[in-house]
């Protein structure tokens, strides 16, 4: 309970004794079985495998957030083809907020403003899979959050401090399809990515029918300041024309490694479900990045289309193949760094590799043969187990207590099961289809644990019908106890990928920026130093923005002008957001408190256009208008 709530259990006894009475009844009634009348679906039916779904009452109390208190963890999803991240809170799974990256986003005006809009680069979509927080010694330190974008071949990192995007970096030169990615070193030295689609390198044509001699693949990094956190470009590893799909990085004795898998090794083109599955097995790509950094430094890595590339023939050691289970569509790094686990959507079986057997191989040259200058290892050489997890295994995830969780995409379920034996310990149906799933901290040194959630690809009726387009499903699992429990259903827009949950003690956002650190040229403090200043057919507003008017109250410019309007929310109050919005001129922006932000365009229609507030501030929100006059 919170503070609030146990003062009236004391101020108001009676009452307090009446509301525990009421809670007693609801507990009986929601355990005895489902209320009359109303239609329960959960979970695709009961739970097997010994799997628990619990009872709707302890599922709810597991997951109920009182009011005025706050969630335990802040649990970021990325958005799909919507470009964005979604914020919500865990246990309650309620959604919180959504932190635009990749697309426009009207609702706070990013997109709109020059800053933002620059930052996007002409592009207005972005398709986003895989945050990736940040770490210092494997461990999630609450600096930053890094998204990749397939689409456009991009990265973006948001500065948690205050849940914004600071940089877009790409599209990177040479990579296509940046679908595996975005992935962070144990300090955060580097963001890794690799490509989904072979292409001829930088920009290049080539025919379809000289894929396996003309076109390539990619993996690489991109360099991340210690301090600030600035992208740039670091080393890139050219490859045969395989699909790279998802990796991870190393940690603990592994951490100058990082893994990919691939499908498709056998290069084929057209229908790739025929073409692409004629051999046994694919691969993982283990990349020394401490080397790639090094040899890169050395002047070791050619220019090829404006970025540094190495080719594994010429620096040894630098990258190996290793042969695994058909189709996989992911690595995942055990919390020690001693072992990786690697499923594929096309078998039954997920193996546990171990890193130092790896190691071994690597320096005993036990290899089976080469690969585009990479010596493939033997398999069975690196291979620690391979466990029978069941249909469908896509992704691997850890908690704190040596225990791993699967998504079996086929089976709609999730199978627990031991590292050190490989036995399975427990599986629960999920609904339906789980493409990801994760476990708080499950990819770091530090997991967790106290839950999984399934990030399932199809939610098929266990949502109010709203027509044809339908949210996906995202399932909490409490995993504290021998048997998983399904505690709560929750729907989002499509399209979660991936997502990450740390705890919210690790951040500590502001809510109103300081006046000392806007270093903003145009920012003022004060109404009286707003004005109008002309220079040509340029016009600069400084205007101030604060309960309850925009000063000035109006603005008189010529047609064919170029307008920039730069709005200080003078503001010093948690909260109070204002924003500018001017009709029939598509101008939308929102400033925080502290914060300055410019709009530029040009006044390309006469009249009389009034601008306002789109922001509720005040009870004289209504008032805060002015009007731009077009002669």
């Amino acid at each position: 309970m919170s503070n609030h709530s146990n003062r009236s259990w004391l101020l108001h006894p009676l009452s307090g004794w009446v509301a525990f009475a009421v809670l007693l009844v609801a507990v009986y009634i929601f355990s005895c079985g489902p209320r009359p009348g109303v239609e329960t679906r959960r979970g695709g039916g009961a739970a097997t495998g010994g799997a628990e779904t619990g009872s709707a009452a302890s599922a709810a109390l597991a997951t109920y957030v009182n009011p005025g208190d706050l969630d335990e963890y802040y649990l970021f999803y990325s958005g799909g083809h919507s470009g964005q991240i979604y914020v919500a809170g865990l246990p309650s799974m309620r959604h919180i907020s959504t932190i635009p990256v990749f697309a426009p986003y009207s609702a706070t005006g990013y997109g709109f403003d020059d800053a933002t809009k620059k930052m996007l680069g002409g592009y207005t979509w972005g398709d986003c899979h895989h945050p990736s927080l940040s770490k210092t010694n494997g461990e999630y330190d609450g600096r930053w959050l890094f998204i990749n974008e397939n689409a456009n071949n991009r990265i973006a990192r948001v500065d948690l401090r205050d849940f914004k995007t600071k940089q877009i970096i790409g599209p990177i030169p040479n990579l296509s399809g940046n679908h595996g990615s975005a992935f962070v070193t144990a300090n955060t030295e580097c963001v890794l990515y690799a490509s989904r689609f072979s292409r001829p390198l930088g920009h290049a044509y080539a025919s379809i029918d000289e894929y396996k001699t003309k076109y390539k693949g990619v993996v690489g990094a991109v360099n991340v300041d210690p301090n600030s956190g600035e992208m740039s470009y670091g080393f890139q590893i050219v490859t045969p024309p395989y699909d790279w799909d998802l990796g991870s990085t190393g940690k603990g004795p592994s951490a100058d490694w990082a893994f990919w898998t691939c499908y498709n090794s056998e290069e084929g083109t057209g229908q790739l479900e025929k073409t692409a599955s004629q051999n046994d097995r694919d691969y993982v790509i283990a990349v020394n990045w401490k080397l790639a950094e090094q040899a890169t430094s050395e002047g070791k890595a050619t220019d090829v289309g404006g970025i540094k590339q190495l080719d594994p023939a010429q620096v040894p050691g630098l990258a190996y193949l290793i042969p695994a289970p058909k189709s996989p569509h992911g690595v995942d790094v055990t919390p020690d760094g001693t072992m990786f686990v690697v499923s594929g959507k096309l078998e039954a079986v997920t193996t546990v590799f171990s890193y130092e057997k790896m190691v071994a191989a690597i320096q005993a040259k036990n290899f089976t043969g080469t690969e585009g200058g990479m010596p493939v290892l033997n398999y069975d050489s690196v291979k620690d187990k391979e466990v029978q997890i069941g249909n469908g295994p896509l992704h691997t995830q850890y908690d704190d207590k040596g225990y791993a969780y699967t998504s079996l995409f086929v089976d709609s379920a999730i199978a627990k099961w031991d590292l050190k034996t490989g036995t399975v310990l427990d599986t629960i149906p999920v609904t339906y289809n789980i493409g990801h799933l994760l476990v708080p901290g499950g990819d770091s040194s530090k997991p967790y644990g106290k839950w999984v959630i399934a990030l399932n690809k199809l939610s098929h009726g266990q949502h109010l019908n709203v027509g044809p387009s339908q949210p996906e499903c995202s399932q909490l699992i409490d995993i504290t106890g021998d048997k998983m429990k399904l505690l709560y259903d929750a729907f989002t827009e499509p399209e979660p990928h991936y997502a990450q949950a740390c705890p919210a003690s690790l951040l500590h956002p502001i809510e109103v920026y300081p006046q000392a650190e806007n270093k903003d040229p145009n920012a003022i403090w004060d109404v009286k130093d707003a004005g109008v200043a002309r220079n040509g057919t340029k016009v600069d507003v400084k205007m101030v923005a604060v309960r309850s008017t925009f000063t000035p109250t109006s603005i008189e410019v010529n047609k064919g002008d170029t307008v920039s309007i730069h709005v200080t929310n003078i503001e010093t109050t948690t909260d109070e957001l204002h924003g500018l919005g001017i009709i029939e001129y598509n101008v939308n922006v929102v400033i925080d408190p502290g914060e300055t932000k410019t709009v530029t365009f040009v006044a390309d229609k006469s009249g009389v256009f009034p601008y306002y507030c789109t922001n509720f501030c005040s009870a004289l929100h209504q008032e805060m208008q002015g009007y731009l006059l077009v002669k």
